[in-house]
C-alpha cells in the first residue's frame, strides 16, 4: 500500500518545519533543547496535523537513543513492559526514548506504570495530546515533564508545503501539475491550519483534477467538495469547544458584536446551537444582569425560536440575542453578590433567624420575646419599613454594590428615597 503524502512530504529537519517558530525558531526554547543533545521529558500539545509527531520524529532521530513507538488508542501494560524490559540492553546503552502518541487515552493506571523511570531516567518520554494535559494527563507525569504548546499553521505558512507537495506529485508520476495561487490559497485556508489535512486535500485535488497531456490541471471548482467545511476545528468534548465558548462570552463581555458573531457563526457552522443557546442565556444573566434586567428574557425568547425553528433559520433569533446582548450595557453586580454571599457563609457558623422572620409557631414557655412582631412593608408608606433581615451576628454585611448603569442607579436613587421618607 503507497504511503500518503503527507508521510512522503513529512520534514526531516527543523529548518522543514512548517510553523511554530513560537518554540522553534532559533534561540527558542524547544531548539535550543534539541540542539543541547539533551532531551527531557516533554509533553507537546496542540491540535491534530501541525507537527507534534514530525518533531518527536526529528528528535528520535537525532538523540541516538532505542527509539519506541506507543499509541495511546491501543497501547496496553503489556506494551509499557516490553519498553520496561529493554532497560540496561546492549540496543540501550545511550538510553530509551519512548515517544507516546495520543497519551490522553491511556488511563491512570497505565500512566503510572511509567513514573519509577521517568523519574530516574531509565526512559525519556515524549507524549503528545490533542487535549489540554493539565486536564488529561496524571499530574504526576505532568510534574515531570516540560509542556511546549504547537499551534494551528496559518494559512500563508501552508503555501510552500502545498507547492512542494504538487512538486513531489509531479515528480513521482511523470505529470505536470498545474495550480495557480487561488488553488494553493484555497486549500490553505480551507485546512484549518493543519498540515496533514493540506496535503491529504492536496493529493486528492491531483486525483479529481482535469487531465491533459502530461499535466493534472487543478480548479477552484474541483476543490469546492474536497474543502467544504474542512477549516471547522471542532469537538463537542474536547478544548476547541470550550475555547469557543469562552472567545464568544468574552467578545459579548467586551461589546465586540462583530467577533461575538464571528464565534457565534463556528458554532452554528458545527451545527451546535444548543451550547450556543446556553451560554447566551448564562451571558445575559452574568454580564449584561441588572443593568439591561430584561436581556435575559429577550434572550430566552430567541433561543426558544431557535430550538423550535432548528437550522438554518435558528441562526437568525440567535443573532437577534447576540448582537443585543453585545451591545447591551453591561453589569456583574447580580454575579458578584451572590457569590459574596456564598463567600460569607464559609466564615459563618450556624445562624439563627431573627423571630420576627420565623414561620409563625409557638414560642415556648419562658421565651425572651413572646409574639413575632413582624412588621408588613405593605402597610408602611412607600411599602417600607425598617428591620432587621440579616442573622444578628452578620447584619451589617453587604454583598450587593450598585452598578454604574442608568438601571442600577436608577434602583439606588429609589432606594435612598424611601430611606430619607422611613425616618
Amino acid at each position: 500500500m503507497a504511503a500518503p503524502l503527507a508521510d512522503k512530504i513529512r520534514p526531516k529537519t527543523l529548518a522543514d518545519v512548517v510553523g511554530q517558530e513560537h518554540i522553534l525558531a532559533l534561540g527558542k526554547p524547544l531548539r535550543k533543547i534539541i540542539e543541547s543533545g539533551t532531551v527531557p521529558n516533554m509533553i507537546f500539545y496542540g491540535p491534530s496535523g501541525v507537527g507534534k509527531t514530525t518533531v518527536a520524529r526529528i528528535i528520535a532521530e537525532n538523540c541516538g537513543m532505542l527509539l519506541y513507538k506507543l499509541n495511546g488508542t491501543n497501547a496496553s501494560i503489556s506494551d509499557i513492559k516490553d519498553v520496561v524490559a529493554d532497560i540496561g540492553t546492549f540496543g540501550s546503552e545511550n538510553g530509551i526514548l519512548l515517544y507516546l502518541d495520543e497519551i490522553q487515552y491511556l488511563n491512570k493506571k497505565q500512566q503510572q506504570s511509567l513514573l519509577e523511570y521517568i523519574e530516574n531516567g531509565d526512559i525519556t518520554l515524549i507524549a503528545s495530546t490533542t487535549e489540554n494535559p493539565y486536564f488529561s494527563v496524571y499530574n504526576a507525569v505532568i510534574s515531570r515533564s516540560t509542556v511546549f504548546e504547537f499551534k494551528p499553521v496559518s494559512a500563508e505558512q501552508l503555501f510552500p508545503a502545498i507547492r512542494r507537495a504538487f512538486r513531489l506529485i509531479s515528480e513521482e508520476n511523470g505529470v505536470e501539475v498545474i495550480a495557480d495561487d487561488n488553488v494553493i490559497k484555497t486549500i490553505a485556508y480551507n485546512c484549518g491550519g493543519d498540515v496533514r489535512k493540506a496535503m491529504n486535500t492536496s493529493e486528492l485535488a491531483v486525483i479529481c483534477g482535469e487531465a491533459g497531456s502530461g499535466t493534472v490541471t487543478i480548479t477552484e471548482d474541483s476543490l469546492k467538495l474536497l474543502a467544504q467545511r474542512s477549516n471547522m476545528r471542532y469537538d463537542r468534548d474536547g478544548d476547541q469547544h470550550y475555547d469557543i465558548l469562552s472567545a464568544l462570552q468574552k467578545s459579548i463581555r467586551g461589546s465586540d458584536e462583530n467577533a461575538a458573531l464571528h464565534y457565534a457563526a463556528r458554532l452554528i457552522d458545527a451545527g451546535d446551537i444548543i451550547s450556543l443557546s446556553r451560554r447566551l442565556l448564562v451571558i445575559a444573566a452574568e454580564d449584561i444582569g441588572l443593568a439591561y434586567p430584561q436581556a435575559i428574557t429577550i434572550t430566552k425568547a430567541c433561543v426558544d425560536s431557535a430550538l423550535q425553528l432548528g437550522l438554518p433559520e435558528a441562526r437568525i433569533p440567535l443573532a437577534e440575542a447576540i448582537i443585543m446582548l453585545a451591545t447591551a450595557p453591561k453589569s456583574n453586580s447580580a454575579e458578584s453578590a451572590i457569590d459574596a454571599a456564598l463567600a460569607a457563609l464559609k466564615d459563618c457558623d450556624a445562624l439563627d433567624f431573627p423571630r420576627h422572620l420565623q414561620n409563625k409557631h409557638f414560642d415556648g414557655k419562658g421565651a425572651d420575646v413572646v409574639g413575632q412582631h413582624y412588621k408588613y412593608p405593605h402597610d408602611y408608606p412607600n411599602h417600607y419599613v425598617k428591620q432587621q433581615y440579616l442573622p444578628e451576628t452578620i447584619k451589617d454585611h453587604v454583598y450587593y454594590k450598585y452598578g454604574d448603569n442608568k438601571q442600577e442607579q436608577a434602583a439606588l436613587q429609589y432606594r435612598k428615597k424611601i430611606l430619607e421618607e422611613a425616618k
